[in-house]
């Protein structure tokens, strides 16, 4: 297990794959990207895009099908749970990363949900919440995600060889 950086990016080992990850976004620990899409650096609301990451998706594989409980506007809870997930290897539920207003669904991904596949961090992006400053503190930069990552792929090997209670 390695890690390594690039100006733009760093890269993750899981086992033989690789997993890239811009360094110009936050990260929850739900492995969804974030970025703010709004320039007003000063404001106390703030609208960020959101994101399966690339470890999300290389542990998904192969994404199917979308569907979202939540429609917009509305005001969500951290952890609230928001649609599904379908993919060649889960069925997974979704939760809000942070706690906000919904204010956008990416139809396009709703459309074609294999976008996350192809572009997870450009056209794959799933939802925009406008979200209090204080809320998005609990975003992880780049580094605090990276060892993150080192703990989460841990206990998603054990999963995968169906050790996890060990």
């Amino acid at each position: 297990m390695s890690d390594t950086r690039s100006p733009e990016s760093f890269t993750f080992a899981m086992g033989e794959f690789e997993a890239t990850f811009p360094l110009d976004r936050h990260y929850a620990k739900n492995h969804m990207w974030a970025k703010r899409v709004d320039a007003d650096s000063v404001a106390t609301i703030a609208t960020w895009r959101f994101g399966l990451s690339a470890y999300a998706v290389r542990l998904l594989q192969d994404v199917y099908f979308l569907d979202w409980e939540a429609e917009p506007p509305v005001e969500l809870q951290s952890r609230q749970m928001i649609g599904s997930i379908e993919s060649k290897k889960a069925e997974s539920d979704l939760y809000s990363p942070l706690a906000g207003t919904l204010v956008s669904i990416n139809e396009q991904v709703l459309g074609d949900p294999s976008l996350i596949n192809a572009d997870p961090y450009g056209a794959g992006w799933m939802i925009e919440l406008s979200v209090a400053k204080e809320h998005a503190t609990v975003l992880l930069d780049p580094i605090a995600y990276g060892e993150h990552l080192k703990g989460a792929w841990e206990v998603a090997q054990r999963t995968i060889k169906g050790q996890a209670n060990l």
